[in-house]
């Protein structure tokens, strides 16, 4: 899908306004959901097969309603995975979509954090804290004691948990809005890839499901 959307730009560019370029991909989006009905977990994969029965006209308007930022739509795992090669396309030309900026979302896409890193900073700032975008799979620096969700910044309420099976791994939480942001420690070996740490450590996912938390945004298992 990614290549087939960088030749579409080579023959007209992409407008990086989604309602004048989604004919352009909306096509393609079928090998994906093919593929996840196939492969994907019970849940995803029915919601893939319900997708397959899509008129084109309501196929394009759940891009759209994902798009334009609506709460709603933020479970919404395979819009996402249908828009991603063409945002992480407009990042890599530096093509500024036009969705809203809204605040602990993507500067340059306004997608929601899917996991957060820690990084090794200056001894006076300490280990950095940066958000890795859903859609474009940019990072941009937050603060290391703010809800990205609610922006709720009493220490407090924002518990984070770990266990001995993923000591890398940490569930960053909020008590406020009850939702939670994965986060991997890449301070001490930046060698550790978000994705691979991400899909190993699903049983954390399952286990802050059951404490209440929502995550901000799913996985790339779609939880």
């Amino acid at each position: 899908m990614a290549s087939d959307i960088e030749a579409a730009d080579r023959d007209d560019p992409l407008t990086a306004h989604l309602q004048e370029d989604v004919d352009r991909f909306i096509d393609r989006a079928s090998h994906l959901l093919r593929y996840t009905a196939e492969e994907g977990p019970q849940a995803l994969s029915e919601e893939s097969r319900s997708r397959q029965r899509d008129s084109l006209s309501t196929a394009q308007t759940r891009l759209q309603v994902y798009w334009s930022g609506d709460r709603s739509s933020a479970e919404d795992y395979l819009s996402r995975a249908i828009l991603r090669p063409y945002v992480e396309f407009l990042r890599s030309v530096n093509r500024a979509p036009d969705r809203v900026h809204r605040r602990g979302q993507c500067p340059f896409c306004g997608g929601r954090p899917w996991v957060s890193a820690r990084r090794e900073g200056s001894l006076m700032e300490g280990a950095r804290r940066t958000l890795v975008c859903s859609l474009c799979g940019g990072e941009w620096l937050f603060e290391r004691i703010l809800c990205p969700s609610c922006f709720e910044e009493n220490p407090h309420k924002l518990p984070a948990f770990q266990n001995n099976k993923h000591p890398t791994v940490r569930i960053e939480t909020c008590e406020t809005c009850q939702r939670y942001v994965k986060s991997i420690d890449l301070s001490e070996d930046a060698r550790p890839i978000p994705e691979v740490d991400d899909l190993v450590s699903l049983s954390m996912d399952l286990w802050a499901a059951d404490q209440g938390y929502a995550r901000i945004e799913p996985g790339l298992a779609g939880i």
